[in-house]
């Protein structure tokens, strides 16, 4: 997946924006975080992963999923977007961007 596309995903959920976190390009919804593609390795931060979850992933798919010590402590899973499946960023955007949206943005969003 391209950055582009990856970008169009993200878009598309009600509320995304572009913005900046710690001086650095990323989406947000309602001011909060929602991810960002990180330039050093073109992978995609992807939040609410549990550390299980993240670890089953990596073994999974070791040429797609990784994190860094930096996010070793956080239900964070890093994606490389070259071989990040489409269907399968849509669904962990999708879980972040539950945690932000507001009751009203879900139902709109469930009822499209």
């Amino acid at each position: 997946m391209t950055h582009d596309e990856f970008a169009a995903i993200v878009m598309a959920f009600p509320g995304a924006e572009a913005g900046t976190s710690y001086g650095l390009p990323s989406w947000k919804v309602r001011g909060k975080f929602f991810t960002r593609v990180r330039a050093e390795d073109d992978s995609a931060v992807l939040q609410c992963v549990p550390l299980d979850e993240r670890e089953m992933l990596m073994e999974a798919e070791p040429a797609t999923f990784h994190f860094t010590d930096h996010y070793r402590s956080y239900p964070i899973v890093l994606a490389r977007l070259a071989t990040l499946d489409p269907g399968q960023a849509r669904a962990f955007l999708e879980r972040r961007w539950r945690q932000l949206a507001t009751k009203a943005m879900e139902k709109a969003f469930d009822g499209a």
